[in-house]
C-alpha cells in the first residue's frame, strides 16, 4: 500500500509542478521508485511514466501549440535527439570528470552535466535579472534552440529544462506555451527510444536485448511492476488535470519566473552531479 500511496502523491504532484516548468517529472520521480524497486527497473518504469505524461499533456493542450513555432522546434529537437542518442551510444562508460559520496551514496560529474548546468544556469540568470526578463529570442534561431535542447535530451536525458529555456522567450502566450512543449517533448522522447533500441538489437544481434525500450518492457513484466507504473501513470494525468486548472489563474510572468527558478535549482542540481 505504502508504495502506491507515494508514487501517486509524487506523481501526481510532480507533474502538476512540470507543466508548468516544462521539466522535474522525471527527477522527481526515479527517486520515488527507486526506493521501492532495483535501479535499473526504476528507470524503466519513470520512463514510461515520464512519455505516458507527455502524451497525456499533448492530448489536453497540443491544441494549443503554436503552429508557426512547434514544427521548427519539434523537428530539430527530434533530430539532435537522434545524434544526442547515438552519441550516448558512442561514450558509454566514459570516466566521470569526479566522483564522491555523501551518506553512502555516489555521485559522479561529467562533462556533458557540467555543461547541460553551464547553460541551465546561465538561461536562470537571463530569466532573474530584471534588465533581461523581457529580452525574446528571434524565431529565426529557434532551430538552434530546438537542435540543442533534443542534442541533449538524446545524450543525457536532460531536454525539459533546455526546450523551456529557449522556449519562454519566445513570449508566446502560456496555452501556447505548454502545448508546444509538450508536442516537442514527444518528438524528443520518441527519437532517442528507437535509437537505444537499434543500437540494443544491434549490439545483442537480436536476442533478448538488456538495454533499450524491449528491455525496459521486459523488466517492468518480469518484476511485476506494470500495476505500479498504471497508478504512477494514472496520477500523473490527475497532476496535469490539476495543471490544465491551475493555468487559468497564472500570468506568463508568473510561468516564466516558475521557470527561472526550476533552471536555477536544476541546474545546480545537474552540476553537482546529484541528478
Amino acid at each position: 500500500m505504502i508504495p502506491y500511496l507515494t508514487i501517486s502523491i509524487v506523481a501526481l504532484l510532480a507533474a502538476a509542478l512540470t507543466f508548468f516548468s516544462g521539466f522535474g517529472l522525471g527527477t522527481l520521480l526515479l527517486p520515488a521508485f527507486a526506493i521501492f524497486l532495483p535501479v535499473e527497473v526504476a528507470v524503466g518504469a519513470t520512463a514510461v511514466v515520464h512519455l505516458a505524461n507527455n502524451l497525456f499533456k499533448v492530448a489536453l493542450m497540443g491544441r494549443h501549440a503554436d503552429r508557426a513555432i512547434t514544427p521548427v522546434f519539434a523537428a530539430t529537437s527530434a533530430a539532435g535527439a537522434l545524434v544526442g542518442a547515438y552519441a550516448l551510444t558512442r561514450i558509454v562508460g566514459a570516466a566521470p570528470l569526479c566522483s564522491y559520496a555523501v551518506f553512502g551514496h555516489a555521485f559522479h560529474v561529467t562533462l556533458v552535466k557540467v555543461v547541460v548546468a553551464a547553460l541551465m544556469i546561465g538561461f536562470a540568470i537571463l530569466d532573474l535579472t530584471p534588465a533581461t526578463s523581457r529580452w525574446g529570442l528571434p524565431r529565426r534561431y529557434l532551430w538552434m534552440g530546438g537542435l540543442l535542447s533534443g542534442f541533449f535530451g538524446g545524450l543525457s536525458g536532460h531536454q525539459g529544462a533546455l526546450r523551456s529555456a529557449f522556449l519562454v522567450r519566445t513570449n508566446m502566450p502560456k496555452e501556447a506555451l505548454v502545448g508546444t512543449r509538450a508536442v516537442c517533448a514527444v518528438a524528443v522522447d520518441a527519437s532517442r527510444l528507437l535509437v537505444y533500441s537499434v543500437a540494443a538489437f544491434m549490439i545483442t544481434g537480436g536476442a533478448s536485448p538488456t538495454t533499450g525500450a524491449a528491455a525496459t518492457a521486459r523488466s517492468l513484466h518480469e518484476s511485476g511492476t506494470w500495476p505500479l507504473v498504471a497508478v504512477g501513470c494514472g496520477a500523473a494525468l490527475l497532476g496535469s488535470l490539476l495543471g490544465t486548472r491551475l493555468l487559468k489563474e497564472v500570468t506568463i510572468v508568473g510561468v516564466r519566473a516558475t521557470v527561472a527558478v526550476a533552471l536555477l535549482l536544476m541546474g545546480v542540481a545537474v552540476g553537482a552531479g546529484l541528478v
